[in-house]
């Protein structure tokens, strides 16, 4: 039987997952890291991309955040997203929308704090567009 990490993701909201996993891949601002039961601790800054769970024999677990923070201990994962979902439930149609007026928004440039914003949502929502891409590809 494989070694497991017990992996908690939360968000604002409510718990999106608790459970097992053999190794977890996040998205943090540094790259994307691999951890495996027994890693040394880590605290990094999350951006907004995929979580996945791999249990060997199962299809991997995906979920999307749109930030927060991964905490590592050696025997557990703690992801604290601003928001969270099953990577299931993303609406493709819903993302696409975001980009459009995240994208016009930032044509507009009113101000250097709308810039921002839209620049961080649209940042958002390419990462679900990517997540849901790799879900359409691991489905196939």
């Amino acid at each position: 039987m494989a070694m497991t990490i017990h992996v908690d993701i939360v968000s604002a909201e409510k718990a999106i997952f608790s459970g097992k996993a053999e190794m977890v891949y996040a998205e943090t601002v540094s790259g994307e890291v691999g951890i495996a039961p027994r890693h040394t601790q880590l605290i990094a800054q999350m951006r907004p991309g995929e979580v996945r769970l791999h249990n060997e024999g199962k299809q991997d677990e995906m979920f999307w955040v749109s930030g927060g923070i991964l905490e590592v201990q050696p025997h557990q994962i703690t992801v604290l997203a601003d928001t969270a979902e099953r990577a299931d439930d993303l609406d493709e149609a819903r993302a696409k929308e975001a980009i459009e007026r995240a994208e016009k928004a930032m044509a507009d440039k009113k101000s250097s704090i709308d810039f921002a914003k839209a620049q961080a949502e649209l940042a958002e929502a390419m990462a679900q567009l990517r997540v849901i891409d790799k879900l359409r590809k691991i489905k196939k």
